[in-house]
């Protein structure tokens, strides 16, 4: 009898333990930072901070769709931009991974690498058009 309320004891501290988990920073609101090279050095300048939980889902939703490559990548050149997602919450500590972005050559595609260059990823037309006007508020296409 002892061991039974012992056992049922223990399992409800156990789930509330689990809930009081979940329930943590998982669906708190995030913010993406995104700077912009200013120069071909590898010099970035704070360029726009997205708040729209709309576009925060749209950007994580496309890199979660992106086929990424476990690779060591050398580009020719520093990124174009780079973007990292932070939680609005200041007393939300966590590691920040930091994406970058190139614009290819045609300027019809974007190409990403993350964590410290070791994935990479090259996104097709439709999903390069909607990330980069989410990040620069411009147009892709429009690009001279």
């Amino acid at each position: 009898m002892k061991l039974q309320k012992l056992i049922i004891v223990w399992m409800a501290m156990l789930l509330f333990f689990v809930t009081g988990c979940a329930n943590g920073i998982g669906n708190e609101a995030q913010k993406i930072e995104v700077q912009k090279r200013i120069s071909d050095e590898n010099q970035f300048a704070d360029y726009k901070e997205i708040t729209n939980n709309e576009q925060v889902q749209g950007v994580k939703k496309i890199l979660d769709n992106a086929d990424w490559e476990n690779a060591k990548v050398s580009m020719v050149h520093p990124p174009d931009y780079r973007f990292v997602f932070q939680y609005k919450n200041p007393k939300i500590e966590a590691k920040a991974v930091l994406n970058e972005l190139w614009i290819s050559p045609n300027k019809d595609k974007v190409e990403l690498v993350k964590d410290a260059l070791s994935k990479y990823s090259q996104l097709n037309e439709e999903d390069s058009a909607i990330l980069f006007e989410i990040l620069t508020g411009k147009k892709l296409s429009d690009l001279e």
